[in-house]
């Protein structure tokens, strides 16, 4: 794919500007419901409103980081290898930390009221905290110098071992004692524990940052394209400062080549 195409960016202008207006309006909606419209939770009162941002950022991290893990099993696939999937691959990791910081920070938000404690040793607090590293170290992985493909090809590598972690995290709930409780819609026996409006505002958060997830790709992926197209000139100008001008020029090695052929001696 040529440079002008990467910058294209995945989505159309138009589906892009669509994508962000409904996710904006996603966002506004969730705000009237999780605030004003859905009943505070019996054990947990207010607090438990966090939840409808806590679960949906949680999700969309999974999500980005699966999209990142996807992207990089096209990427070493020989028949598939473009440098678009690499790009599709750092974009959604990017936002994936994003979404898992806030993750993150929103539990820890919940947990002072209901816990008394902002943080605390807990399987699934600390899984989630080793996949936020994990995924720094990816990015941090991508920005040590060498060729797009070595840079691709080792990226993709990291991803698929960092991705590990994410059943860990998901299944940490069941695998060991935890403070956390148990999951609340994606349990083992697909039994949501949550009904009502209750439920109607979770997934209309899950819906909004999904929404948000794809724009926010979408829009770090025309970025990525324009730093690669960047580097693609730098190098290209950095070769031609190297090898001197052309015949153009009037002069250099080809000048001088062809004056050789011609019997004269510069």
């Amino acid at each position: 794919m040529t440079g002008g195409a990467r910058r294209a960016g995945l989505l159309g202008p138009r589906v892009s500007a669509t994508t962000g207006v409904a996710t904006a309006a996603a966002l506004v909606a969730l705000v009237v419901f999780g605030l004003a419209i859905a009943p505070p939770d019996e054990i947990q009162g207010d607090a438990q409103r966090i939840m409808y941002l806590h679960v949906p950022a949680a999700w969309a991290a999974y999500l980005a980081f699966g999209i990142t893990t996807l992207a990089s099993i096209l990427y070493l696939w020989p028949r598939t290898r473009s440098i678009v999937w690499d790009l599709v691959a750092g974009a959604s990791a990017e936002v994936g930390v994003v979404f898992t910081g806030l993750t993150l920070a929103l539990g820890s938000l919940w947990a002072r009221p209901v816990w008394g404690i902002w943080w605390a040793w807990d399987a699934r607090l600390v899984t989630t905290a080793v996949l936020f590293f994990l995924y720094l170290g990816y990015l941090s992985l991508r920005r040590l110098p060498g060729t797009a493909e070595s840079r691709g090809k080792r990226a993709a590598i990291a991803a698929l071992i960092a991705f590990v972690d994410v059943p860990v995290v998901h299944f940490s709930v069941n695998w060991w004692r935890t403070l956390h409780q148990q999951a609340t819609v994606f349990n083992p026996e697909l039994d949501p524990q949550i009904h009502g409006v209750m439920a109607f505002t979770l997934w209309l958060g899950v819906l909004a940052f999904t929404l948000a997830y794809v724009y926010l790709l979408d829009r770090r992926y025309r970025l990525l394209a324009l730093e690669e197209d960047r580097e693609e000139r730098e190098l290209e100008a950095a070769i031609r400062a190297r090898v001197g001008p052309g015949p153009a020029g009037g002069a250099g090695t080809t000048g001088t080549t062809a004056g050789a052929r011609a019997g004269v001696t510069p």
